[in-house]
């Protein structure tokens, strides 16, 4: 009976790639050009990112998912960043804030409006300064509200409260070179890095400690990438000394030998990998590669399964990766991605095949929903919170939107000591009650009329010029 163990049973064995009709795509986008090895789309079930080239500064479309088809040339971008973008991040905890890290050294937070932008958004929520060189990472916290973690080309680690523009935590003289990915546990408690000197390591950030680290976890110099995995173990990226990409498992607890490394090809493209923790599946997808290869993770060796490979002809620039919640469970789509062309993104759609039109709970196991755990100041203070788990049976159901409040407060990095205030997320606040929810409201009111006619007199600024313009062509 031994020689049927050679194909392993696996639901995910037959999951098949598809990409969209053209007229589903997202057309006529100038991709980003910029050499950074990040994804440079982000998607959510609202809206899908994409960073592009733009004069003069940083920018990044926002589009609704359904503004699919050709893209105007005018199409409103986010555009507040005086140098290129590097890395965008949607909230998990509201589909409607993004943050992005950019070469001008800041980090900024934005609020999109509901149904998306309809003239240029210039002011962000917050600008998070404390960098020194290019930010190329940022990424949310999965369980703790406002809680945002980049990483900078200063080698410097930094993890903000969103809802106070504070850092709070700087992870220095940890990494003596460039941090080429930075990615949060499951639960937040720890984050696991991979640097260019060749080394993994697991960070616990409250306490600024190294608990774990692996050197040359994979030889070659190219870019390495690690993830944590559901488990707790962490699932990394990288090159040989012969240049060949590989993969390898690790548990952080004895990080000597690897549980499992496997060889893949010879290609130079950087593989940056998307983890679905309910059905511990991997997609690899390569920068350059006109692939996406996809594993199963199990603790059975050899650990990586390998269970297909989606091709299509062209080339990908960079990708995009729906959150579980985002998807068609009456389609049995276990994973939609955003493929990033020079001018176009294009979705491309992974499903099981099943006959049946019935839910399927055993592709759907509860999946991580939008409500957070515990708020910043609590993670901030030592408590963790697991991901509070949705079922999607009935499809997903996206709440009310709620505004990203920020309450500004003295960067405690500066040596003022901060004072322990009331929490400022909205549900929170205790200030004598009527009058101050009476005042606030007013005071929202006033400021969405001030920049309503700012952007009226912006908008009228560029007709006249536009006008203007015309009439000296006549004139001549």
């Amino acid at each position: 009976m031994s020689f049927l163990r050679v194909v392993r049973a696996s639901k995910f064995r037959h999951v098949f790639g598809q990409a969209v009709k053209n007229d589903q795509c997202y057309d006529d986008i100038r991709v980003s050009r910029v050499t950074w090895d990040s994804s440079f789309c982000a998607v959510n079930p609202k809206f899908v990112a994409i960073i592009i080239e733009a004069s003069g500064g940083g920018a990044f479309l926002v589009l609704p998912l359904q503004k699919t088809g050709r893209i105007d040339k005018a199409y409103p971008t986010v555009c507040g960043h005086t140098g290129p973008v590097l890395d965008i991040d949607w909230c998990p905890h509201n589909d409607h804030v993004i943050a992005s890290g950019s070469e001008d050294c800041t980090v900024m937070v934005w609020q999109i409006p509901e149904n998306g932008l309809v003239t240029p958004l210039a002011d962000p929520v917050v600008v998070l300064e404390g960098h020194s060189k290019r930010v190329g990472i940022v990424t949310w916290h999965p369980t703790a509200r406002n809680v945002l973690m980049s990483a900078g080309c200063d080698n410097l680690i930094i993890i903000w409260n969103v809802g106070t523009g504070e850092a709070m935590i700087q992870l220095e003289d940890m990494h003596p070179d460039v941090i080429f990915s930075a990615c949060w546990s499951r639960n937040g408690a720890l984050i696991c890095t991979a640097c260019k000197d060749k080394k993994i390591r697991v960070i616990d950030p409250r306490k600024e400690k190294i608990v774990a680290e692996k050197d040359k976890a994979h030889d070659g110099a190219r870019p390495m990438r690690a993830i944590f995995l559901a488990d707790g173990n962490i699932f990394t990226t990288g090159f040989s000394r012969m240049s060949e990409r590989q993969l390898a498992l690790w548990n952080p607890k004895s990080m000597d030998e690897p549980i499992s490394v496997h060889e893949l090809d010879t290609s130079n493209g950087v593989l940056l990998p998307f983890y679905d923790p309910d059905t511990n599946v991997v997609y690899l997808c390569g920068k350059g590669d006109s692939s996406i290869r996809y594993f199963e993770i199990t603790d059975e060796a050899p650990y990586v399964h390998y269970l297909n490979t989606f091709s299509s002809k062209e080339p990908q620039r960079g990708m995009g990766y729906m959150p579980k919640r985002g998807l068609d469970v009456n389609k049995c789509e276990i994973a939609r991605f955003y493929k990033l062309h020079e001018r176009k993104c294009e979705p491309i759609i992974m499903t099981v095949p099943r006959k049946s039109d019935l839910f399927q709970d055993d592709l759907y196991p509860d999946t991580a929903g939008p409500d957070c755990a515990i708020e910043a100041e609590d993670w901030f203070d030592g408590k963790n919170g697991e991901p509070i788990l949705i079922s999607l049976k009935n499809g997903y159901v996206p709440g009310k939107n709620r505004d990203l409040k920020v309450v500004k407060k003295s960067n405690i990095l500066e040596g003022k000591p901060a004072k322990k205030e009331e929490n400022t997320s909205p549900a929170k606040t205790k200030a004598s009650p009527q009058l101050s929810i009476k005042n606030e409201g007013k005071l929202e009111e006033l400021l969405r009329e001030v920049k309503s006619l700012r952007d009226l007199v912006t908008l009228q600024d560029r007709r006249i010029a536009k006008l203007e313009d015309q009439i000296s062509k006549v004139a001549i």
